[in-house]
């Protein structure tokens, strides 16, 4: 069966748990921040302390770093809206990774509900 990119980003916020900007932020502390957006959107801002693996390579760098290697760690992972993080997040959870969530709305609600964002590099794998 062929489905859309729209079918299939809602087939994978089926299977994951995406919560709201206030479950994340009060996540933010105890989790892992995990921004699957490439690299000039990490750099242009990003949540405090997030790790950028770009969507395209997570699944094969994801388990190369000390911090996320770990299946049981707490992942709050986000993109741009929401899309690529369900994607992704589904894929981890596929893989084995037991406290994978994701930010409903992405790094725009974040943004524009005027949440904290850095703007330096720190990207894994560089």
């Amino acid at each position: 069966m062929s489905m859309t990119p729209m079918e299939l980003v809602a087939e994978a916020k089926s299977q994951i748990t995406e919560i709201d900007l206030a479950a994340a932020q009060a996540a933010l502390p105890q989790s892992l921040v995990l921004d699957v957006r490439e690299p000039a959107e990490f750099d242009a801002g990003h949540l405090p302390g997030a790790i950028n693996i770009p969507r395209g390579l997570l699944e094969f760098k994801i388990g190369d770093h000390p911090q996320l290697a770990k299946k049981d760690a707490n992942i709050l992972i986000y993109c741009k809206t929401s899309g690529r993080a369900a994607l992704a997040a589904a894929n981890l959870k596929r893989m084995g990774y037991t406290g994978v969530r994701s930010i409903h709305g992405g790094f725009d609600a974040w943004s524009q509900a005027g949440l904290p964002v850095e703007r330096e590099a720190t990207q894994f794998g560089e």
